[in-house]
């Protein structure tokens, strides 16, 4: 009779992809990216483990944006306080901060527990060209799109 084989936590080896989003769409660039972090690229995908996949995803600032999304897409935030609630318009944060839409799209996608927090520790995304994690030879991934 055979036995399904489950990976255990140390049977799982760490890896690094390194994404450009120099002219990706922000959705495909993002649902990639979460389904990469999942690990459901790895033949040995679990869902209740972590698959130790880290990304790093360079020039933020040109990802492309489909539509009127620039003008209309408003990120909403509130403090806790009554009346304290603040809104930012993609425009705004694309000049700010252009590596938190990328971040915001990509935790939107990963699973809503601790599992998905640590996943999302997994992610690092720089609005340049330049990262500091070369030591860790990141493989290239392409994200079609």
């Amino acid at each position: 009779m055979f036995k399904t084989y489950f990976p255990k936590k140390n049977d799982v080896q760490e890896k690094w992809h390194i994404v450009d989003a120099d002219g990706v769409v922000l959705g495909r660039l993002a649902s990639q990216v979460a389904a990469v972090l999942r690990g459901k690229n790895n033949p040995l995908f679990t869902p209740y483990h972590d698959m130790k996949e880290f990304v790093i995803i360079v020039n933020a600032e040109k990802v492309r944006l489909t539509g009127k999304k620039s003008e209309i897409k408003t990120y909403f935030s509130h403090s806790g306080y009554l009346g304290h609630e603040k809104t930012t318009s993609l425009r705004e944060l694309l000049e700010k901060h252009p590596e938190r839409i990328i971040e915001k799209s990509v935790k939107g996608m990963l699973p809503k527990n601790s599992l998905g927090r640590e996943m999302f520790r997994k992610l690092r995304v720089y609005a340049g060209p330049e990262h500091p994690h070369k030591a860790q030879q990141p493989v290239e991934l392409k994200v079609e799109g």
